[in-house]
């Protein structure tokens, strides 16, 4: 990962789930809500997704499908930015970049960031619910480069999703990183398709 040349990028495309956005509280309470009045306890649920994860999949609807249980609503009152979200944010802005959001999210991805105070650092926003369009579809990729009028190696995408983030990106030009924040980290393969690889939001700033 050395050789992660910036120097070409302009615009910085960011995931919001755990990748800007800490979800630990909302998947506390979603795995207990999901098991509530069975006989499957929340931590078995959360082992059992946990290996669906640790598989590159994703853990929780996985989970569901192999209990047979309805997936319980997303509690997004739960959700708050990672502790350096904001200041990471100030300081890509401060270097000259252009910032973008492309995520599968429930309505009002505005309205929350606003509320979190992250809207102002953004010049383009893509989320799937008001687009109806979700990641992995490359619709929802380009939706935002034609936005930002941004051609695709200009521009990087930052999420911890290997299936939904890199793959799609990558496949378009742009370049990617991978960041192992959230339950999607445990899934780290040998041959990380990501151009570049970070532990953290800080980190970030590192390279960029």
């Amino acid at each position: 990962m050395i050789d992660f040349d910036v120097s070409t990028i302009d615009w910085i495309f960011f995931d919001l789930g755990s990748t800007l956005i800490d979800e630990t509280e909302v998947y506390a309470h979603r795995f207990r809500e999901t098991v509530a009045g069975t006989d499957i306890g929340a931590s078995q649920f959360y082992e059992t997704a946990v290996r669906f994860w640790a598989q590159g999949l994703d853990g929780y609807p996985e989970a569901c499908r192999f209990f047979r249980l309805p997936k319980a609503p997303w509690r997004s009152e739960y959700e708050r930015p990672f502790d350096d979200a904001a200041a990471v944010l100030q300081a890509l802005k401060r270097k000259g970049y252009r910032l973008g959001v492309i995520a599968n999210q429930i309505p009002g991805t505005a309205q929350r960031l606003e509320h979190w105070d992250l809207l102002r650092y953004f010049d383009v926003l893509a989320p799937s619910a008001e687009l109806v369009i979700a990641k992995p579809d490359p619709a929802i990729f380009l939706w935002a480069l034609r936005e930002s009028g941004c051609d695709p190696e200009n521009a990087a995408m930052i999420g911890d999703r290997i299936d939904n983030d890199v793959l799609p990106a990558k496949a378009l030009g742009m370049r990617t990183v991978h960041i192992l924040t959230g339950p999607a980290a445990i899934y780290a393969p040998e041959d990380d398709p990501a151009d570049l690889t970070v532990r953290s939001l800080s980190e970030l700033l590192t390279r960029f």
